[in-house]
């Protein structure tokens, strides 16, 4: 079990806020007035890619997906393989961990140590502004003291099938990724530590706000890991993305699975990679690690579930080095995956791309 003292300050549960019947929110999640959120009105959306194409039109939905991880980092996957029953219960078995009562979350209470657990804040700064959610975080690979809620009973079973099917996708994109680029079908899974990778997940909970233009249910960040697998809230929108200095709503489609590239794949190739003759990927690509962050609603709570496929801890995580040459050196320091996680998660979410924020002084 957590410590609630290990964190700056005393922690609060926002659902409790939520349930409280305050139609003001207290000041520590007022937002500065330049990142509240806007009300977007736009037709545009995140490409969807019915994967299922890959066996009748390969070349296409190939070239699609490249399109997508170049230009918007985001994409949604429809006929993924996964079981639509699953797809529906996921979010919905989280949802029946939420409103457990509190004295049953509370065992599960997390520490900035390992963030496992029960929580309502991220990042240690003293004073800083939260966001208005819940979540539970899970450390799935490798198994060693997986903190499992015991509530609902068929939770853990849930969660292992879908983990399976997630890891397997994750593995047929990486080797999608890989082929896109250039190289070696295995290179990419390979480079996050073969068998070896790391998987976590957090189901965040959105209680409903009085006050959402205030505030936001999760802060503009990047994803510190390779790629995100996220089943979004089918009844409630949230998840906003930043594109050429604007913010969209991303509207989910039935059944999908939102992909979304993190800060590791960025690092990997932050580069041109013409000089490896790929097949699919134009001059000047790059793969993106995209800004977004989640909205709030004044009427209507929200579940969404984020499942991280990321490198081995200890694995060294730099550019390839076919693409680092004189003329294009390496944008980023080499450092472990643990390292670079540690010093995400003592900030929290924190605006534009995280690994950005490493990039030495010109």
């Amino acid at each position: 079990m957590g410590s609630l003292c290990d964190w700056p300050e005393p922690v609060i549960c926002v659902q409790s806020l939520s349930e409280s019947g305050d139609l003001v929110i207290p000041d520590q999640y007022v937002k500065p007035p330049l990142e509240r959120p806007i009300l977007c009105f736009n037709n545009v959306n995140i490409p969807v890619i019915d994967l299922a194409g890959l066996v009748t039109s390969r070349e296409a939905i190939m070239k699609q997906i490249s399109k997508a991880c170049r230009e918007w980092g985001f994409f949604q996957l429809v006929n993924h393989g996964v079981r639509t029953v699953l797809v529906d219960r996921v979010p919905e078995i989280w949802r029946e961990f939420f409103h457990e009562p509190m004295e049953v979350k509370q065992k599960y209470a997390n520490s900035p140590k390992t963030y496992e657990g029960f929580g309502s804040r991220l990042g240690v700064e003293k004073g800083a502004i939260l966001d208005w959610n819940d979540y539970y975080y899970l450390n799935y690979l490798p198994h060693c003291h997986t903190k499992w809620p015991s509530q609902p009973p068929s939770l853990r079973e849930v969660m292992e099938e879908y983990s399976s099917e997630i890891l397997r996708l994750g593995a047929v994109l990486l080797k999608i990724f890989s082929i896109n680029l250039g190289l070696e079908e295995d290179y990419l899974q390979n480079a996050f530590g073969g068998r070896d990778i790391e998987a976590c997940l957090r189901a965040n909970f959105y209680p409903k706000c009085p006050q959402p233009d205030l505030t936001l249910g999760l802060s503009s960040h990047s994803d510190p890991g390779g790629m995100t697998f996220l089943l979004p809230d089918k009844q409630v929108c949230g998840l906003q993305i930043r594109k050429n200095d604007q913010w969209i709503t991303v509207k989910p489609t039935r059944h999908a699975i939102i992909i979304n590239i993190g800060d590791q794949l960025q690092v990997k190739f932050p580069l041109d990679p013409k000089p490896l003759n790929c097949q699919f990927v134009l001059s000047n690509a790059i793969y993106k690690s995209v800004e977004h962050r989640v909205v709030v609603n004044p009427d209507k709570e929200r579940v969404s579930l984020a499942y991280f496929y990321n490198p081995k801890n200890d694995l060294l995580i730099q550019p390839i080095p076919e693409l680092v040459t004189s003329k294009t050196p390496a944008l980023y320091p080499s450092m472990t995956f643990d390292e670079y996680r540690r010093f995400i998660r003592t900030r929290g979410p924190h605006g534009k791309v995280q690994v950005d924020s490493l990039k030495p002084p010109r």
